[in-house]
């Protein structure tokens, strides 16, 4: 069979079941049976399933308690994220040594661009190739690739090769591959474009790509008309970004049992400033803009924002900041089922500061001990006195 031609330069590489098979990767006996990784309480979501718990109907962001129903046999695990972040970096890794063109989307994916190595390999499908082998000898992790002209077109290929396997998308049988599909396929396409679309009598992408541009951007608003006509032609101009910075790190908890009080709502306020801080300090950043998140039990949500006069990456700054930020809400109105906190204005955590008053220098000091016992000891070692419980349950 003769191989195609080093033409299509863009790949989409996917982890399949990420989370599962890093499980799998130290418990090999879950190989072959249904696995879910994802919350364990009451209000737990998936995260992840194995190829064999979708059989059953389970997928992301389902409740887990229906996830349960679907497939009583189904193992369910909780999430370790450490060990996950710890595995993405060794997928990522094994793509730089093919590219510097790598742009991670998430975890457990990324495009890369591997028009640099047209004088190594024959054609763009040998690299693929090449990519999942390793990642599945020395990582034990298999993988999807999709190989196309563009990333949209890759991103698609990828999805139509899953699990554990690679398409190509000749840029001379870009139509045909595309037209086909079904128009949420398309990125850009929700609930609401979708129901427009249908209005319109459009179903596939072949059927959009034969409205003309000017009835889409009608009925669809200048910006979304415009994008999806490209997207149904199979035009996407966008290069693969490398590297590109995290604009944004937050944590939140949805809670099994409803928070009340402002007590209570000021002792979660404090745990998760402590985890956003320790994850700022990780990735080696410091934060200027604070977010606070309150999810009511009736859904209802509020968030509140406030710039810093300095970055940081310290607890106590953030708790203070959430608390003042909260302070006028009456969060004892009604029961609470979230609560959040995000830092944007990201800049580098060894970046000089400006000192203020109210925050000695021996606050940072601080900090970078409690990592350093964490990171010996474990994140349970060390932690804010007022979330150390004692042994009947107190605080």
């Amino acid at each position: 069979m003769e191989l195609p031609e080093f033409a299509e330069s863009i790949l989409h590489v996917d982890m399949d079941a990420f989370f599962v098979e890093v499980e799998r990767r130290e418990s090999p006996d879950l190989r072959g049976r249904p696995v879910v990784v994802g919350g364990t309480g009451g209000r737990g979501v998936v995260a992840a399933a194995s190829y064999e718990a979708r059989t059953f109907g389970i997928n992301s962001a389902m409740p887990m308690v229906h996830a349960r129903r679907l497939c009583p046999a189904a193992v369910v695990l909780p999430p370790d994220h450490r060990k996950y972040r710890a595995a993405s970096e060794q997928v990522f890794a094994v793509f730089r040594s093919f590219s510097p063109l790598v742009e991670g989307l998430s975890l457990d994916e990324a495009f890369l661009d591997v028009a640099g190595l047209r004088h190594h390999y024959p054609n763009s499908v040998a690299i693929g190739e090449e990519i999942r082998g390793r990642l599945r000898t020395e990582l034990d992790l298999p993988a999807s690739v999709g190989i196309a002209s563009n990333k949209f077109l890759a991103k698609l290929a990828s999805e139509s090769a899953k699990p554990d396997g690679l398409r190509h998308v000749p840029a001379g049988a870009a139509l045909e591959f595309l037209h086909p599909l079904p128009v949420r396929a398309l990125w850009g396409v929700g609930e609401a474009t979708h129901a427009a679309l249908e209005r319109l009598g459009v179903h596939t992408v072949g059927d959009l790509a034969e409205v003309p541009p000017a009835t889409l951007r009608k009925h669809l608003g200048q910006a979304a008309g415009s994008h999806l006509h490209e997207l149904a032609w199979g035009r996407d101009h966008r290069p693969v970004v490398p590297e590109s910075a995290a604009k944004s790190i937050s944590v939140e908890e949805t809670y099994e049992r409803d928070l009340r009080g402002r007590e209570a709502v000021e002792g979660e306020l404090l745990r998760q400033a402590d985890r956003l801080a320790g994850r700022l300090r990780s990735a080696g950043l410091a934060g200027r803009t604070l977010t606070a998140k309150i999810r009511f039990a009736d859904f209802t949500t509020v968030t509140r924002s406030v710039t810093l006069g300095t970055a940081t990456d310290v607890a106590r700054d953030l708790y203070r900041g959430a608390r003042d930020l909260l302070r006028n809400l009456d969060i004892e109105a009604k029961p609470i089922r979230l609560v959040g906190l995000g830092m944007t204005g990201l800049t580098s955590g060894s970046a000089p500061r400006q000192l203020a008053v109210d925050r000695p220098v021996k606050w940072d000091d601080l900090a970078g001990a409690v990592d350093e016992v964490r990171m010996r000891f474990g994140t349970a070692s060390i932690r804010p006195a007022r979330l150390v419980e004692d042994a009947d349950g107190d605080i």
